[in-house]
């Protein structure tokens, strides 16, 4: 309405400035004459001016039937199109234009006006493949997805640009969190152009997240066949899709194809430390313990870790603490100056008793690396030499608010988990938990394993020659000691307690500000 208002008054002023003019130039005197072949004109100031205008309108009407002339010759020379396109070229330059503002609208962030272009554009070029693009890229700026999903559904009608609409209704499903339709969109769209590699990485990640392990591995083999992916990037990502269809395989409790998947996983990657833990278990549930060492040791040299070391205990779970040392050797001079082949050692020592080679075995952990897991390791050590309570009470306070180690951390958004999973939890990003130290400032995640997992909970235990000092923790541990002496841990606090030889494990555990305290007097 004031659009239109604003065009009438300037209409308005337009024609009153005309009249005003034309007044003015009735009023002035003189004028012109023109004489030519015997003839002789006189012109007034107000015909001048009209003239004027008269030979301009003539000279740009002779340009444009000198143009139709020309798009005429080329018609009868055999161009088909000459006069349509003369014709049309006006329009063309419009809508050209018209495109051309829309784009660069669209670049500074102006959704409305890109619209508004593309609309414009549409009306002169008739080229869909074209405007509509701009109509939902500027749809989607704006925030109208109405608008954005009419002008992809467009896109789709048309063979040049079907991959664009798919494409695009796909990204608009996967941002409502429709998932089985963004799938469908996103085969769809693989199939029209399979070496695309965001349509890959997506339809990868959603198989994933619906644990189609075997549509998975199929694109996973077509991204790898395109280039797209290293050879070793997608021999390690096979073996998590194989690893991930074991687990799921076992929860269906169908042991024999869980463990031929589980081993497949281990033989193509011998590194990823959850496919090495299974395929051992399930060389184990066979009885083939000779195979199941081979794969723990193998994977321990690629890198050592808390569960590889509770699996090799699982192998003989009833041998002695001496036994169990001399057996864990292997492991331990396979990668001996690993900060978890020095806990792992130390540990050990502390089962058999042995508490002055423990603390040997740490080395300098306790100044360099001082984790929750190697002060609790430190405590179990004095406790063994006979330290008073007040030095292991100070060791346990240090251990609570100490860094915990490396946890499983997604590389993509750091975020922590309590486990591996082959998907992140919280951007979904395939493939990228790493074992490793999460950055400072970053919550640390309670597990298990972290605060001295090999030792016994409980009260402390006797064998013949002294007592061997026990520690409670938090969450239960599967433990790589003989199984007469690990018993499982309580839950409570996330917090641990040497426990006094000879003494019922009921006494209440302390906070951390009353272990300080007595730590003071």
């Amino acid at each position: 309405m004031l659009l239109s208002l604003i065009k009438i008054l300037v209409f308005v002023a337009v024609v009153a400035g005309l009249t005003w003019g034309a007044a003015r130039l009735t009023d002035v005197a003189g004028g012109a004459e023109i004489a030519m072949a015997g003839y002789e004109v006189t012109l007034g100031p107000l015909q001048l001016v009209l003239a004027i205008a008269l030979l301009a309108l003539l000279g740009w009407l002779l340009f444009k039937a000198l143009g139709f002339l020309l798009a005429l010759l080329r018609f009868i020379n055999g161009d088909d199109t000459a006069v349509s396109r003369w014709f049309s070229r006006s329009r063309e330059r419009r809508g050209y234009k018209a495109l051309a503002d829309g784009m660069i609208a669209l670049a500074s962030g102006e959704g409305e006006t890109a619209m508004a272009k593309g609309r414009r554009a549409e009306r002169y070029l008739r080229r869909p493949d074209l405007t509509s693009i701009l109509v939902a890229q500027g749809a989607e700026l704006a925030g109208d997805r109405r608008t954005a999903e009419g002008a992809y559904r467009e896109l789709v009608q048309i063979d040049r640009t079907r991959f664009v609409g798919i494409r695009g209704l796909m990204r608009q499903r996967l941002a409502e969190g429709d998932t089985d339709t963004a799938m469908k969109l996103a085969k769809k769209a693989f199939e029209l152009k399979p070496r695309h590699t965001e349509t890959q990485d997506t339809l990868l990640r959603l198989q994933a997240e619906a644990h189609d392990w075997t549509g998975a591995r199929a694109t996973l083999d077509a991204k790898r066949r395109s280039g797209s992916l290293p050879r070793n990037v997608a021999k390690r990502r096979d073996a998590v899709l194989a690893l991930s269809e074991a687990r799921d395989v076992m929860d269906e409790s169908l042991s024999i194809e869980a463990r031929e998947k589980a081993i497949e996983a281990n033989r193509l990657s011998p590194d990823l430390i959850p496919a090495a833990v299974m395929a051992a278990r399930s060389y184990l549930a066979v009885g083939n313990s000779r195979y199941a060492t081979r794969v723990i040791r193998k994977a321990w040299e690629a890198e050592p870790h808390p569960d590889l070391a509770q699996v090799f205990a699982e192998i003989a779970p009833e041998e002695n603490p001496q036994a169990r040392l001399d057996r864990f050797s292997v492991l331990i001079q396979s990668r001996p100056d690993h900060p978890e082949t020095r806990m792992l050692e130390a540990e050990l020592m502390i089962a058999a008793e042995r508490f002055n080679e423990a603390r040997r075995a740490l080395g300098d952990l306790v100044e360099t690396d001082p984790t929750a897991r190697v002060l609790t390791l430190m405590a179990a050590i004095e406790r063994g030499r006979g330290a008073d309570d007040a030095v292991v009470r100070g060791w346990l306070a240090r251990a609570l608010t100490a860094p915990r180690g490396p946890q499983w951390v997604c590389e993509n958004c750091h975020h922590l988990h309590p486990h591996w999973d082959p998907v992140c939890s919280n951007c979904h990003a395939f493939d990228t938990l790493a074992w490793t130290r999460p950055e400072e400032g970053e919550p640390n995640l309670p597990r298990g394993t972290e605060m001295l997992p090999l030792i016994v909970g409980g009260a402390g235990r006797t064998n013949g020659e002294g007592t061997v000092p026990a520690v409670r923790e938090a969450g239960s541990t599967a433990s790589p000691l003989p199984a007469q002496t690990a018993t499982p841990a309580t839950s409570g606090p996330e917090e641990a307690e040497i426990v006094a030889p000879g003494t019922a494990a009921t006494t209440p555990e302390k906070t951390e500000g009353e272990a300080l305290a007595e730590e003071r007097k």
